[in-house]
């Protein structure tokens, strides 16, 4: 069975540093795109990041350009989401989700992580 798993969500005080965690179960992940969205209270779902297959190619929304990292390690079937400079804006429930290509649609949701940016 396909499966999801987000970690790495927590409370950090602004400028601060998170890293996140998508480990994959019941599928090769490294055959497909992984991307990050983020869902605040209130707000509709957004794209934050998303890598290629093979890792070749990265993309950012503009408000985390710079400050966020996404990267694979298809060894270990996980895809990882490093950020940094964190601001209160930040705060969101985090989902990672498998895709067929970047911008592509999604096949399947993880359950999300929470991230708190706040003194």
């Amino acid at each position: 069975q396909l499966q999801l798993v987000e970690s790495g969500g927590g409370l950090v005080q602004p400028g601060g540093s998170l890293r996140l965690s998508c480990a994959a179960s019941g599928l090769i992940l490294d055959y497909y795109a992984v991307g990050w969205f983020r869902q605040a209270p209130g707000k509709e779902r957004e794209g934050v990041s998303c890598i290629s297959s093979r890792g070749g190619s990265t993309k950012y929304a503009d408000s985390v350009k710079g400050r966020f990292t996404i990267s694979r390690d298809n060894a270990k079937n996980t895809v990882y989401l490093q950020m940094n400079s964190l601001k209160p804006e930040d705060t969101a429930v985090y989902y990672c989700a498998q895709q067929y290509y970047c911008s592509g649609p999604v096949g399947s949701w993880g359950q999300g992580t929470q991230v708190t940016v706040s003194s």
